[in-house]
């Protein structure tokens, strides 16, 4: 059997593994970049209880690991979903606990990307909404986040392209990723080298091109 043949049947195990991949990555920045965001606002409100724990949650996450944190949550999850819902976790364990612990994880990345442009929105745009008479809530949903997510696109979509290289972590806890289905089938056919570095080489195509997007966009909008 030539490669040709040879990548033509392991077509769709390869494309089933780079959509639980594109799964977890989606998931993980929708629920990351929404955590993150309420991590940045709870440290720039100025109220000690909401800053004190988001700044000890960001700084513990940033402090640790992410294979450790992907094993952690393996093993919690189902444990934590045991407890509040009395029953066995029914829905795939793997893919659960990966999508959880890169949300958790990456928020914590990301909510210092939101914080730092908030933080470059000029003060003068918050007084002038005070005296319109505008709440914190309204002046941040209406007239801050819009600008600063603005600003702070390339930043997040940069932050997204290191999400899409770790999520080849889960091959620790099994979860069958592009990186594991590439491996797997190399293994099982003696082609283990091959199918490694056609997978590095899938990964590398996709990471530059995103990241020659990102510097599209910065130059179109002139950051």
């Amino acid at each position: 059997m030539n490669m040709m043949t040879e990548l033509a049947t392991a077509y769709p195990g390869l494309m089933g593994g780079m959509l639980t991949t594109l799964k977890v990555l989606f998931l993980a920045i929708v629920g990351g970049i929404s955590l993150g965001t309420v991590l940045a606002l709870m440290r720039l409100s100025g109220i000690k209880a909401l800053e004190i724990p988001a700044k000890l949650y960001v700084n513990y996450f940033r402090s640790v690991p992410l294979l450790l944190v992907l094993l952690w949550f393996y093993f919690a999850v189902p444990m934590i979903y045991f407890w509040v819902a009395g029953k066995y976790l029914q829905l795939d364990t793997a893919f659960t606990s990966c999508v959880v612990a890169f949300m958790m994880f990456e928020a914590a990345y990301f909510s210092e990307v939101v914080r730092a442009g908030i933080q470059s929105i000029g003060s003068g745009q918050v007084n002038a909404a005070k005296a319109l008479g505008m709440t914190y809530g309204q002046t941040m949903r209406l007239i801050i986040l819009p600008q600063a997510f603005r600003k702070m696109l390339p930043l997040i979509l940069q932050q997204c392209i290191i999400l899409f290289q770790d999520t080849t972590l889960v091959f620790a806890i099994g979860l069958t990723d592009f990186f594991r289905a590439a491996y797997v089938r190399g293994e099982l056919m003696g082609l283990l080298t091959p199918y490694i570095l056609g997978a590095g080489a899938v990964y590398f195509i996709i990471s530059l091109s995103a990241s020659i997007g990102v510097q599209q966009l910065q130059k179109r909008l002139r950051f």
